[in-house]
């Protein structure tokens, strides 16, 4: 685990010593803040993982974990598709329902209760999975925003996620 608190200069090296030292898979929180850790620098999980992407080459990097809380599934499908073509397919999602914590309490959301965060999650996973995996994507769900609002294109995608279905390399 290595937490996004640090400048890159100080960051980098950690996850290049990471795959250095041999280890299999690198991960970092992906919170808003994290406890103790909440009035100091905090970076965010993507743009963390994808600079630790261009500094490795075979380590597996993760997310602990993404959450409905603050992430759209639409943007955070296209944040995990560029991820995943820039790391060459060594991305490991990690993703939860999202609790009642500094999360929601930053963003001034309401509390749900366990199964309204268990729903949230299983529309967040649906939906997620529909952007990755289809050419195109209209939904409307309880906790989403209709994703394709009337007379707009739908939400298009590049379908082909690594940790999906890798795409066909077009011929050179």
């Amino acid at each position: 685990m290595i937490l996004p608190e640090h400048r890159w200069w100080a960051a980098e090296p950690m996850w290049r010593m990471a795959e250095e030292y041999g280890f299999a898979h690198a991960w970092t929180y992906d919170h808003l803040g994290w406890r103790s850790l909440v009035d100091k620098s905090w970076f965010d999980a993507v743009p963390t993982l994808t600079a630790a992407a261009m500094a490795t080459s075979t380590i597996r990097l993760g997310t602990m974990v993404a959450s409905p809380n603050f992430r759209h599934p639409v943007h955070f499908a296209r944040e995990l598709t560029a991820l995943d073509d820039i790391s060459d397919g060594r991305i490991t999602l990690g993703i939860g329902a999202g609790g009642p914590g500094f999360d929601t309490q930053v963003l001034g959301q309401p509390e749900l209760t366990p199964g309204q965060r268990v729903d949230r999650f299983g529309e967040f996973l649906e939906l997620l999975d529909q952007i990755l995996t289809h050419d195109s994507t209209d939904y409307s769900g309880t906790y989403s925003p209709r994703c394709r609002p009337a007379g707009t294109p739908a939400a298009c995608s590049c379908p082909g996620c690594r940790s999906w279905s890798p795409p066909t390399a077009p011929a050179r």
